[in-house]
């Protein structure tokens, strides 16, 4: 089987050199951190890393909030011809021991009260140094590392997915991976170095780590944010001049929920959501909050960064659509044998070319059931992700979201996507958010449950009333449950694993 063909592309710590030398780069608290300076000290905090880590080709593991060292860790990692292991801040003991261990990390980078939750869970290989030492590092003034000369294939990171269907498994990210990624990105967001990007994503996500990689690709600056309400990025929007800001739908409906100055909204030209579709009702409440700005809707998978997008001018006449293939990707909607499907005619979708990672990390098999061969119609050959993502295409090339196969109801010998329950119960207006999912029923096979948060006073009757006007018989939930906060994992998504677990124990 041929290799897939990579495009032109560099080391991903090539970044820090991408912008003017005397360009902000970096935006934490009262602190600008221009180009040249972001560079040197990408160069030795390498320096000092490659030193802890005991040579190339070892893991390095970083677990903080967004402060300076976490911004640079992504460059100074790869510039040392290390592997860099983000993990998310908000996990507990349990989730990073696993990280760590099966990663194999040498280092850990992290603050003392972090480190000590793992107590014996600590791997007996694995260092532990504190921030504040990398700090010192980045500050020293000492030489550090020149730009890496690391090989395209080359492995940069490991990222480790959220786990809520098991253990988090991490996704191998080459060089040309995060670089095409960034450049793809920048690219289609139109980004320019004048531009500013409010970074409120978990940077171990990979849609939050290309908050800094595409705005650095551009020239532009990046504010990190670390954010306990929504009224702390109105603020940082304002504080910053932010001109781009990128959310999940479950942070949109809290953005456009909140108190917005005229003129901090307008500071906005552009709006990226990823990790979930937005609803109608929605993109007409960001269009509405935010009058200045583009809205860019997005789908992705962590084993490909990011696979389409929604051209803004779109958006009013087909809003739920998932858009069409990102530069760089390839994306094909085949049937189970492998050939592609007709308009309109459901299918996987599927991702090839250069985006697509090197597998999970140390899981040949689990990398055997997503990265296959790509299909004989692929331009790019070589290894796909198969997404286990049911969509269709139209007549015009546009995607739309149609279901996980793993996440179908087979109901009264019908199989019922939980999105477009979903979808339907948001339309209503009466709620925020929903999550469906089946249950064991004798007669049924499985009967629909749906959870919603809703809006004011609960009018379940009028909920019902409306589903039972826009959905079939077979698609009707069986129980439908008002909550006032609904659980969400690490990424800021809606954990639909709690939220079942939580109402199967209630029943």
């Amino acid at each position: 089987m041929t290799e897939t063909l990579i495009p032109s592309s560099r080391p991903i710590d090539h970044l820090a050199l991408c912008g003017a030398a005397v360009d902000p780069a970096l935006l934490i608290g009262d602190k600008v951190t221009s180009f040249a300076e972001l560079d040197a000290g990408v160069g030795r905090l390498a320096s000092w890393l490659l030193d802890q880590a005991g040579g190339p080709g070892e893991r390095v593991a970083s677990w903080s909030a967004k402060m300076r060292l976490a911004c640079l860790m992504p460059l100074a990692a790869a510039r040392a011809g290390l592997i860099h292991v983000p993990v998310n801040p908000l996990l507990k003991a349990p989730q990073v021991a696993h990280i760590l261990s099966d990663s194999g990390a040498k280092l850990l980078v992290a603050n003392a009260a972090r480190s000590d939750t793992l107590g014996g869970g600590l791997p007996v290989d694995c260092v532990v140094q504190d921030l504040k030492v990398a700090e010192e590092v980045i500050d020293s003034g000492g030489q550090g590392l020149p730009p890496s000369l690391a090989e395209p294939r080359d492995l940069a990171a490991i990222l480790y997915t959220s786990g809520s269907t098991g253990r988090p498994k991490g996704v191998m990210l080459s060089h040309a991976n995060l670089w095409l990624g960034a450049e793809a990105v920048a690219d289609y967001l139109k980004l320019v170095p004048e531009d500013r990007v409010l970074a409120v994503l978990p940077l171990s996500f990979d849609y939050g780590q290309n908050q800094l990689l595409s705005a650095w690709y551009a020239g532009a600056a990046v504010a990190p944010l670390d954010y306990l309400t929504p009224r702390d990025v109105v603020k940082a929007v304002a504080r910053h001049g932010a001109t781009t800001l990128a959310g999940v739908p479950p942070l949109w409906v809290q953005l456009v929920e909140s108190e917005w100055p005229a003129e901090s909204a307008a500071h906005l030209r552009r709006l990226t959501n990823s990790g979930g579709a937005l609803t109608p009702s929605l993109i007409d409440a960001m269009a509405a909050t935010f009058p200045n700005a583009d809205i860019y809707p997005m789908y992705g998978l962590t084993e490909a960064f990011r696979s389409t997008w929604l051209p803004p001018k779109l958006v009013a006449d087909h809003p739920t659509s998932m858009g069409q293939a990102i530069p760089h990707a390839e994306i094909l909607v085949c049937r189970a044998d492998g050939t592609i499907t007709a308009d309109e005619e459901p299918g996987e979708l599927v991702h090839c070319g250069p985006l697509v990672a090197q597998g999970y990390w140390q899981d040949a098999a689990r990398t055997a059931q997503r990265f296959r061969p790509a299909p004989r119609a692929s331009h790019y050959g070589g290894l796909a992700v198969w997404s286990g993502d049911t969509v269709r295409r139209d007549a015009n090339g546009l995607l739309y979201f149609v279901g996980r196969d793993d996440a179908m109801i087979k109901t009264a010998g019908n199989r019922v996507s939980p999105t477009e329950v979903e979808d339907v119960a948001t339309a209503s207006g009466l709620i925020f958010e929903a999550v469906a999912f089946g249950v064991p029923d004798e007669r049924l096979g499985a009967a629909i449950v749906l959870i919603v948060r809703g809006k004011g006073e609960s009018d379940p009757d009028a909920l019902a009333a409306y589903l039972k006007a826009n959905l079939p018989n077979f698609m009707q939930p069986q129980a439908i449950e008002w909550r006032s906060e609904l659980p969400r994992n690490p990424n800021g998504k809606l954990d639909r694993v709690a939220i079942a677990a939580g109402w199967k124990v209630a029943a």
